[in-house]
C-alpha cells in the first residue's frame, strides 16, 4: 500500500466473507475508517473487521453517514468525511475505508468518494471488491440470480408502483433492496402481479439475525430490517 484511500468491501456481514486481499489491506493500513448511521450508534462494519485490526499500532475512526430518505444537509457530513481523509493522506497516511458488501454498489464509500474528488483529487483512490449481499442473500435462500439469457434488475424497493410494477414485469429476476420501509406495498403489488409465491425475503444476512422467509405473508413487523432484501424469480414453463 502506498498513501492514499482504499475502500474495501468486508462482505455481508460474516467476518469470514472478507477477501483474503481485503484482510491484508485492512492489516496494512496506518487509518482505518468505518462509517455509522449516527452519533451515538456503532459501525457494522467496524464490528466486522474488529478482529483484523489493532489498536495498538492502528488507528480506528468512525465517521457518521447518516441514512434517510431525504438527503437535505447530508453534504456537509459527506464533505467532512472526506477534507478528513484528505488531511489523513497528506500526512503520508494509508487509510482503508471499510463498508458493508461492495464498495460500488449502494455502497456509503461512493458519497465519499464523489467529495474526495471535488476537494482533493489529487488523493490516490482504489477499491477492493467485497461479496454482496444479494450474492450471500442468494446462496443462502438457494434462489438462482441468473441463468443462460436471463435478465436480473437491482432495484430500490422505493421506486414508485408503476416503475415497481414495469420492472417486476420485464425482468426474470428482480432483486429489492430498502425494502424494509415499504414492505407492505410491496408485498400487496408482488401479490397483484401473481408474483408473492415467487418471492423470497432475506434480513441481516451473514449477521447473528439472519433468516430466509419463503412466505412473505409470515414476514411481521418486528422482521422487517433495514439490512434486507426481496429477491422475485419467475418460474418458467
Amino acid at each position: 500500500m502506498k498513501p492514499g484511500l482504499t475502500a474495501v468491501g468486508v462482505g455481508p456481514g460474516d467476518p469470514e466473507m472478507i477477501t483474503l486481499r481485503g484482510v491484508r489491506f485492512i492489516r496494512e493500513a496506518d487509518v482505518i475508517i468505518a462509517p455509522k448511521a449516527e452519533t451515538g450508534g456503532d459501525s457494522i462494519a467496524g464490528r466486522i473487521v474488529a478482529e483484523y485490526v489493532d489498536l495498538e499500532c492502528q488507528e480506528l475512526i468512525e465517521q457518521v453517514y447518516p441514512m434517510r430518505l431525504d438527503q437535505q444537509g447530508l453534504a456537509a457530513y459527506w464533505s467532512q468525511a472526506a477534507r478528513q481523509v484528505a488531511a489523513l493522506v497528506a500526512q503520508g497516511k494509508r487509510v482503508v475505508f471499510v463498508t458493508l458488501g461492495d464498495p460500488m454498489l449502494y455502497s456509503t464509500f461512493l458519497y465519499l468518494q464523489q467529495h474526495l474528488r471535488e476537494l482533493a483529487p489529487e488523493v490516490f483512490v482504489e477499491v477492493v471488491s467485497g461479496l454482496s449481499s444479494i450474492h450471500a442473500a442468494a446462496a443462502l435462500a438457494g434462489v438462482p440470480l441468473a441463468l443462460a439469457d436471463d435478465r436480473l434488475a437491482v432495484v430500490p424497493a422505493t421506486f414508485e408502483d408503476d416503475r415497481l410494477r414495469q420492472t417486476l414485469q420485464d425482468f426474470d429476476t428482480v432483486v429489492l433492496m430498502k425494502v424494509a420501509r415499504v414492505f407492505t406495498r410491496v408485498r400487496a403489488l408482488l401479490a397483484e402481479l401473481g408474483l408473492k409465491g415467487q418471492a423470497v425475503y432475506v434480513r441481516q444476512v451473514g449477521l447473528p439475525g439472519q433468516q430466509v422467509f419463503h412466505d412473505l405473508d409470515l414476514v411481521g413487523e418486528e422482521d422487517r430490517h433495514y439490512l434486507s432484501m426481496i429477491i422475485v424469480r419467475k418460474t418458467k414453463s
